[in-house]
């Protein structure tokens, strides 16, 4: 063997090393992420609240990490919402059903994408509800619209706003009618809230669409977005190709939609919690805890916020 079929086989090793790519497995697991300049930290991110310092981009978070931004870390009680029998259908394809919610529970930590909490904030009492991408995707089935539902009722209960973060593609197709039914269950649910005069605040997260945005999604007293995020029924190139014209490159995105109004204000994460205070305190005329210096707040920011409850 010469010194050049050496040279050779070395380059082709090389190259397949270069080539192997890490399993998701693997990337989940390890210490690193990426954003707009590469690999990050996932502690630094984290001590961000998962907000890259570079560009803004508000990375998805778990219902968890949600309830930690809206009352703080330890400030707030999961509540646990009934479970329905899960896969009636006995869906199969590429894999089961079962198998599938089995992998997410695993994964997510979670018994449903939508996970409930209770806690305060500004000392008000609050009920809030999340939904966790990670767990296939934040679709809607049967278990995600008792839980949602659940939320409502805990809030009438109790005579507590109601918050929500919805997040995902819409209704979970593993679930058929099933699924599509619980459009009409979680509206349902949001207008006794309605009855009840209880404020129900969204605060709309990446991704929001389909049927999650045909339904309980956008039936807020007040919308809040975070910066960045898409909010949908419909996917972008399937109305480009619908009305047969170029769209904006910000089409769907919460910036967009807010000049459409269809989201009143568009929120940091790290305003989050001071923000829906100051709201949740205009809207229940709790003015003893709306004022600049326990807040923080001024003139100028807590008007748009008046407004938006109005």
């Amino acid at each position: 063997m010469n010194w050049l079929t050496k040279a050779i086989k070395f380059g082709e090793k090389i190259k397949t090393v270069l080539k192997k790519r890490a399993s998701k497995e693997e990337i989940e697991n390890s210490d690193w992420t990426s954003c707009c300049k590469g690999p990050i930290l996932k502690k630094d991110l984290e001590e961000n609240l998962w907000v890259c310092s570079s560009c803004g981009k508000h990375h998805r978070i778990s219902c968890r990490q949600r309830f930690d931004v809206l009352f703080g870390k330890n400030s707030y009680e999961i509540l646990e919402s009934p479970m329905p029998a899960e896969d009636p259908l006995n869906w199969v394809d590429t894999k089961s059903y079962k198998d599938r919610l089995k992998s997410a529970r695993k994964k997510t930590n979670q018994n449903c994408a939508v996970m409930i909490a209770k806690g305060k904030i500004n000392g008000i009492e609050v009920t809030a509800g999340a939904i966790n991408f990670d767990f296939i995707g934040g679709s809607v089935g049967a278990a995600e619209g008792e839980a949602i539902i659940y939320g409502v009722q805990h809030a009438i209960d109790n005579q507590t706003p109601y918050v929500f973060f919805p997040c995902g593609g819409g209704q979970r197709m593993f679930e058929s009618p099933i699924a599509l039914a619980n459009m009409t269950r979680t509206t349902l649910a949001i207008n006794e809230l309605k009855k009840n005069n209880l404020p129900y605040i969204v605060c709309f997260t990446d991704p929001t669409a389909g049927g999650i945005t045909a339904s309980f999604a956008m039936l807020g007293d007040v919308h809040f977005a975070e910066p960045g995020c898409l909010i949908a029924f419909a996917g972008k190139r399937i109305i480009q190709a619908t009305v047969k014209e170029e769209l904006s490159p910000d089409f769907q995105t919460a910036e967009f939609v807010e000049k459409h109004g269809f989201v009143d204000r568009i929120v940091q994460r790290r305003d989050l919690q001071r923000e829906m205070g100051t709201l949740l305190s205009i809207l229940l005329k709790k003015n003893s805890e709306v004022n600049s210096e326990n807040l923080n707040e001024t003139s100028e920011n807590i008007e748009p916020l008046t407004k938006a409850a109005s």
